[in-house]
């Protein structure tokens, strides 16, 4: 069981615009031609931020056209906010606000020996990072720049945290990055 921060960036380290759009990455490749359906398969539980959900809700239509679904996730998923968000029905969501090691415990025993998946934003992923509960980040970089926007993994991280351990090309506009997350 892993905890994993799966993601896409532009080139120039962004995952969404500051308005919260991820509308610069539909067209740079179909989500069947990536690692995300051997990925997802291995998904138990999902940890999201407020923005993600957001825009996922703002969105429904959209993420639908991509994935066949409005909320295209059966796992249970943690949303971490501290504000009141609308639920989505049908789908197993969870509010929480606070420590992300006491989530991370919730999270694990939903997941049983499955992979917990940190949707985003980067932000959220670098908190599992600084409690040491980050074991991966599997990231698809875009062949599009957007001056700037959310970062992808706001932290400082140095050599040799991070051990590159597979490059795939994505059809001619992406291509995927997986890092293990070197602990002790």
């Amino acid at each position: 069981m892993k905890t994993q921060y799966y993601t896409a960036t532009s080139l120039d380290g962004f995952i969404a615009t500051e308005e919260d759009s991820l509308e610069w990455l539909f067209p740079l490749g179909d989500l069947r031609d990536s690692g995300y359906p051997e990925f997802i398969g291995e998904v138990g539980a999902l940890g999201m931020g407020s923005a993600t959900y957001e825009w996922m809700l703002r969105h429904a239509k959209t993420v639908a056209a991509e994935t066949g679904s409005s909320w295209p996730y059966a796992q249970p998923a943690w949303v971490f906010t501290r504000r009141a968000l609308p639920p989505i029905e049908g789908a197993d969501i969870r509010f929480v606000k606070g420590d992300v090691r006491d989530v991370h415990a919730q999270m694990r025993a939903a997941a049983g020996a499955k992979n917990i998946w940190i949707v985003g934003g980067g932000d959220l992923a670098g908190q599992f990072y600084d409690a040491n509960l980050l074991d991966e980040i599997i990231v698809q970089i875009g062949s599009a720049t957007l001056g700037k926007g959310k970062p992808l993994f706001p932290r400082r991280v140095y050599h040799p945290k991070l051990r590159l351990v597979s490059v795939r090309q994505i059809g001619s506009g992406m291509a995927e990055l997986r890092y293990e997350v070197c602990k002790g």
